[in-house]
C-alpha cells in the first residue's frame, strides 16, 4: 500500500516478504541518484548510493546534517567489503564472523570508490551489515553498498518507527519503507579497527562486553563518557547535539533513591521559574514523582528494553510541550553504557551526578 506525504512515497512493507515491489521501486530510486528511508534492527536509516558524490550530498541537505559528520556504508555480504575498505584485519574479520550481520560498525581504511563526503575528508570508512530482511533486500536489489545515517532531521532522537521518519523528513527525501518497528532502538555500535588495540567511538547494542570475549581488550574512547565535541568526529555522534526533543533535557545520575530526590529537588525549582517540567523515569521510579508529565521508558531489569524505548521516549515530550525534561539515569553497563552515552549527547552535557 502507497501513500504519499508532502511528495514523499510511503510504502508498508511486510518484513516477512522483503523482496517485495515496493523494495524494487526503492532500489530504483537509489541507483537514480535518490534518497530512500528503510528500517534496519538499530533504527530507520536514510539511504542513498554510496559510491555517487552527488546523491550522498543529498543525505547532509535532507537532514541538515553538519558536513563534518561521517556516515555508515552499509552492505549485504562480507565479500562486498572488499570493495569498500582495505587493508582489513584479522580482528575486523574475526568481528564479522561473529557479529554480522548485526549492530556493529567497523571503522577500515577506505577504497577509492567511496567519496570523500561519505567519510567527510577522513580515509577511513565505517562499514556494516545490518540485521533486517527489509534491509538486506534493498542493499541486494539496489546492487550497490548504501550509504545511510539515522532518517531523523539532524539533532533529534533518531526514528524507531516511520512516523518518526515521515514527521521530520516528509517532503526532503523520495521514498519511505516502512518495515514497522525497530528492534535494537539504538544506533549500531561504532568500533575504529584502524589501530591496536580497537577503540570504541560509539556504544550500541553489541556491547563492550560482548567485543571483549571475542577479541580482547577493547579501548573505550574517552568521548563515550561525556558530551564534549571531538574536532574532527571518526564517528557520527561524536561531535554534536543529538537525540533532543524541543525541551531542554537534563540527566540526573547516581543511586536511585538519590536520583529521585535531586530530580524532585529540580522539578520544584524549575517550576519555580514558571516552567513546565516533564520527568522521563523507569516504571519502578513511576510512583516516587508528581510532575504534569511523566513518562516511563522502561524496567531497570531490563536494559535492552529500555534502550528499544529511549528514543520513542524522548521525542513524546514534544507532544507535551514541557519546557525541561528530567531524566534518570541508568547503570553504565552492558547496554547502559550507550543508554547513558545518548542521554548524554541528549543532555549536551547537562549531567547531574548525585
Amino acid at each position: 500500500m502507497e501513500n504519499l506525504v508532502k511528495g514523499t512515497r510511503v510504502f508498508a512493507v511486510d518484513p516477512a516478504r522483503p523482496e517485495a515491489e515496493p523494495v524494487a521501486e526503492a532500489a530504483a530510486v537509489l541507483r537514480k541518484g535518490g534518497l530512500v528511508a528503510f528500517p534496519t534492527e538499530t533504527v530507520y536509516g536514510l539511504g542513498a548510493n554510496a559510491t555517487s558524490e552527488e546523491a550522498v550530498a543529498k543525505i547532509f541537505v535532507a537532514k541538515g546534517r553538519p558536513s563534518d559528520n561521517p556516515l555508515i556504508v552499509h552492505v549485504a555480504d562480507r565479500e562486498s567489503v572488499a570493495a569498500i575498505a582495505k587493508n582489513v584485519p584479522p580482528t575486523a574479520e574475526k568481528l564479522m564472523e561473529h557479529f554480522w550481520p548485526g549492530p556493529l560498525t567497523l571503522v577500515l581504511p577506505k577504497q577509492p570508490v567511496i567519496p570523500l563526503n561519505v567519510t567527510c575528508g577522513l580515509p577511513t570508512v565505517g562499514v556494516r551489515m545490518p540485521n533486517h530482511p527489509v534491509a538486506l533486500a534493498l542493499i541486494r536489489a539496489a546492487g550497490v553498498p548504501i550509504a545511510a545515517p539515522s532518517a531523523n532531521a539532524s539533532g533529534k532522537p533518531s526514528p524507531t518507527v516511520a512516523e518518526h521518519v515521515i514527521e521530520d523528513l516528509a517532503g526532503r527525501i523520495d521514498m519511505v519503507l516502512d518495515g514497522g518497528e525497530t528492534g535494537v532502538g539504538l544506533e549500531s555500535t561504532v568500533l575504529d579497527c584502524t589501530v591496536d588495540p580497537p577503540v570504541l567511538l560509539r556504544p550500541g547494542g553489541v556491547t563492550v562486553e560482548m567485543l571483549t570475549e571475542v577479541i580482547g581488550q577493547v579501548v573505550v574512547d574517552r568521548g563515550v563518557h561525556s558530551a564534549e565535541a571531538v574536532e574532527a568526529p571518526r564517528s557520527p555522534g561524536m561531535k554534536y547535539r543529538h537525540y533532543s526533543p524541543k525541551a531542554q533535557v537534563i540527566l540526573v545520575d547516581g543511586p536511585v533513591l538519590q536520583m529521585q530526590a535531586k530530580i524532585k529537588d529540580l522539578m520544584y525549582e524549575y517550576q519555580q521559574e514558571g516552567l513546565r517540567v516533564g520527568i522521563m523515569c523507569s516504571m519502578e521510579s513511576r510512583g516516587a514523582y508528581q510532575a504534569p508529565v511523566i513518562l516511563e521508558y522502561g524496567s531497570r531489569d531490563d536494559l535492552p528494553g529500555m534502550a528499544g524505548d529511549l528514543f520513542s521516549t524522548l521525542r513524546a515530550f514534544d507532544r507535551h510541550a514541557v519546557d525541561v525534561v528530567l531524566v534518570e539515569g541508568v547503570p553504565s553497563v552492558g547496554i547502559g553504557m550507550a543508554i547513558m552515552n545518548r542521554l548524554r549527547r541528549a543532555a549536551s552535557g547537562r549531567v547531574v551526578s548525585v
